[in-house]
Parts: structure tokens; C-alpha cells; sequence
């Protein structure tokens, strides 16, 4: 997370953020693998830089492989000041993936020399899905899931015996059993739910009671009462 700076002829810019969003963020963080984009924060979240601002009108659809092929104005071309300077917080090398996953669900996969990779569930409890709910930005944890309820994974199998205490800023500061050591199938991945997978809304409504919402392809919903 930070402010994002290019590097163009010979020295560093930072970016405006004129329309700066989500699928921009989303672009940085990939590109520096550091997971997917949690917030695209602008007016210089975290400092307004100095010297040259190289980007202005930055409009990324979220796919290109690095921020200066998205679409923008040319290279110091700009109406900006630095109290403008964009930034991003990322979701640091961690995604939940796997069928019937949401933003805030799904099966624990970490990024680790160049790959995406899975944790075994053996050891798996709340402690540990509450370290990666947090490190996500999707609140506290409401489960943590064995034997790949998200879907087996492919790959590598990164992390085994996982014990977080539950208040490590990541899953990979917990106690493991070291990168790729592990005596696991994909049968058994680990997943989590966490509490922004779901909301309660409404007029009237509180922290525990509303209409009742969740999370699913990028978008809220509510629930039907049949049944």
C-alpha cells in the first residue's frame, strides 16, 4: 500500500487522481504481486510526492499488464498538484478463488515464487481465517472451511499446519511449516467466510439485525423469503 510513483525518463512521478478507481488500483497491484486492489485512495493518502507528476487521466479497464499501457495523457502532460497523488492499498500476496467464491469467500490461495498457490487445511481454524478475513479488508471471520469446500485448487500447495494467533497482519507472518512442505492433497484446501460477505441494511436496521444481503460477482444483493 502506498503512494504509486512511475519511473519515466530517468526519474520517478507520481500519478493524479483525476478518475482514478478501482480498475486502476487493480492494475498496480498486480502488476507489483501483491494481490488484488482493496481501496484506490486519492488526494495524497499517504503523502503528496515531489517532483514530476507523470500521469494524469489514467482510465485502465483493470486487465492491462501495467499502468502506463492503460490509457492516459502523455507523460507529464497534467493539471495536477501533489496533494492529487493517487495510491492503492492491495490485498498483499493472498486471493480467495474457487467455485461459488465472493471477494470475501472462497478457497485460501497465496502467491509465492512466481505462482498462486494453496493452504492445506489441516490445523485450519477461526484464528487463522480471521488473519486473512482482516489482511483483505473483508472484516472478521464467520468460518473457516475444510476439505476444499471452495473447490480443489491446482498447483502448489504452499502452506501446511498453519497456527495464526488471529492477530498477525498476514497468513504468511503465522506459523507454518515452510513454503511448499507439506503431506496434503487438494482434497483438502483451506477456505474462509468472513463477515463482509454478507451485510444487514435497511431503515431501522443495526449491527445485528436488517435486510439481509451478500456479496456475489462484484455486486450486492438481497435474499428472497420463499421457503
Amino acid at each position: 500500500s502506498g503512494r504509486v510513483e512511475v519511473y519515466h525518463n530517468n526519474s520517478w512521478g507520481t500519478v493524479c487522481d483525476y478518475g482514478w478507481d478501482l480498475n486502476d488500483a487493480e492494475v498496480v497491484c498486480r502488476q507489483i504481486n501483491c494481490g488484488s486492489a482493496l481501496q484506490a485512495p486519492r488526494s495524497a493518502h499517504f503523502g503528496a510526492g515531489t517532483g514530476q507528476i507523470w500521469l494524469d487521466d489514467v482510465t485502465c479497464s483493470g486487465n492491462e499488464s501495467s499502468l502506463t499501457t492503460c490509457v492516459h495523457n502523455q507523460f507529464g502532460s497534467h493539471d495536477c498538484v501533489h496533494w492529487e497523488d493517487a495510491g492503492v492499498i492491495c490485498s498483499g500476496p493472498i486471493r480467495l478463488a474457487g467455485p461459488g467464491s465472493t471477494r470475501c469467500s472462497g478457497r485460501v490461495e497465496v502467491y509465492h515464487s512466481k505462482s498462486w498457490g494453496t493452504v492445506c487445511d489441516d490445523g485450519w481454524d477461526l484464528n487463522d481465517a480471521e488473519v486473512v478475513c482482516r489482511q483483505i479488508n473483508c472484516g472478521t471471520a464467520l468460518g473457516a472451511l475444510h476439505s476444499a469446500h471452495f473447490g480443489a485448487g491446482t498447483g502448489p500447495i504452499w502452506l501446511d499446519d498453519v497456527s495464526c494467533s488471529g492477530s498477525e497482519s498476514s497468513l504468511i507472518g503465522c506459523q507454518h511449516s515452510g513454503f511448499g512442505t507439506h503431506d496434503c492433497e487438494h482434497d483438502e484446501d483451506a477456505g474462509v467466510i468472513c463477515s463482509d460477505a454478507i451485510r444487514l441494511v435497511g431503515s431501522g436496521s443495526t449491527q445485528c439485525s436488517g435486510r439481509v444481503e451478500i456479496y456475489y460477482n462484484n455486486s450486492w444483493g438481497t435474499v428472497c423469503d420463499d421457503g
